[in-house]
């Protein structure tokens, strides 16, 4: 099979693709019933100023997914964007994210790993050059791995933001006439997870699980623009809604003087959840909105329809929801804030 990026030459058939996707849920499954056996001895995510939950919860279910996504990847024999520079910068970010949740990671050195490896990736990105270019994509990257584990403060979120965008992402570079396995088989790995972690979840993603998932979104979603498969706008309209919670509350907080890096319940998802949507209202709500965006994203691709209409009807749409629950939640003062 060539590899996967640039993001150009044959792409897998369907029983291939299926294999590939097949494995990685496998291998997944597996490897969580493994940290199923041994939960008392990992990590645990305990009720606090950030997430919802109110008892203790293995914090680390994201290394399942890691685990049927690299079996498919070698059997694939597919390759990351950057080729070396790809993994070395999705590898440092995959172990200070597992360092901290097992002992903790104060924030300016995380963040410093998270700018220094995604500088290193971006550089190696193909379509990616210059200065401006090289600070523009790492910024990205870094935005994006902190992103995801900004969503996953609520049962099943960043686990189905997971689950459908990146079989949006992986149906776009099948359209493109790309590869799309790589990101299909991190799709079915994560569906076991996704399994464990809805609502009343069972086993946490952890940093491990949702900061190099966004890390990876960002580089696929660069390289496939970089590579000619999908505009600049397909993998922003796959990641709307989370994308837009997670710099509306940064901006909201920012204006409002707060310090930005402290754990808080402020993101539009939690202000939802603790107005009475709860774990599985949120998960449905945010559900139905990212379906309803990575579909478009793919229906406007594979007909060549003009993205305006869908970008503004779904920018509008967001909005109205952001303005309702803010609306909510000055006039009912929950008490969980």
């Amino acid at each position: 099979m060539p590899s996967l990026f640039p993001l150009t030459g044959a792409a897998a058939g369907p029983a291939e693709l299926a294999a590939t996707a097949g494995a990685a849920a496998l291998v997944a499954a597996l490897g969580l019933a493994l940290l199923f056996r041994h939960a008392s001895r990992l990590p645990q995510a305990l009720p606090n100023a950030r997430t919802l939950h109110q008892r203790p919860v293995c914090r680390v279910g994201g290394l399942s997914v890691w685990a049927g996504w690299l079996a498919a990847m070698a059997l694939a024999g597919a390759a990351l964007p950057g080729g070396g520079a790809g993994w070395a910068g999705w590898g440092a970010i995959a172990a200070i994210s597992l360092l901290d949740d097992w002992r903790g990671v104060p924030p300016l050195p995380r963040l410093g790993v998270h700018l220094a490896a995604a500088a290193l990736a971006a550089a190696a990105l193909p379509g990616v050059t210059g200065v401006a270019a090289v600070a523009g994509a790492a910024l990205a990257l870094a935005w994006s791995a902190n992103l995801f584990n900004f969503m996953d403060g609520s049962d099943g979120l960043a686990a189905t933001m997971a689950v459908c965008g990146f079989s949006a992402l992986a149906a776009g570079a099948w359209l493109g006439g790309a590869p799309a396995a790589p990101m299909l088989a991190l799709a079915a790995a994560c569906v076991p997870l996704l399994i464990v972690n809805a609502p009343p979840a069972r086993m946490f993603m952890g940093d491990i699980g949702a900061v190099p998932l966004g890390f990876l979104a960002a580089l696929f979603g660069l390289a496939g623009w970089g590579g000619g498969v999908w505009p600049a706008w397909f993998p922003l309209l796959v990641f709307l809604p989370f994308i837009a919670d997670a710099t509306a509350t940064l901006a909201r907080r920012g204006l409002a003087r707060e310090r930005v890096w402290e754990a808080h319940r402020s993101h539009y998802y939690q202000r939802l959840h603790q107005l009475g949507a709860g774990h599985r209202g949120t998960l449905a709500f945010f559900g139905v909105l990212i379906a309803g965006t990575g579909s478009s994203a793919v229906f406007a691709l594979a007909t060549g329809a003009s993205a305006t209409w869908a970008i503004g009807g779904w920018t509008i749409a967001i909005a109205a929801v952001f303005a309702g629950i803010d609306y909510h939640w000055r006039i009912r003062q929950p008490k969980l804030r």
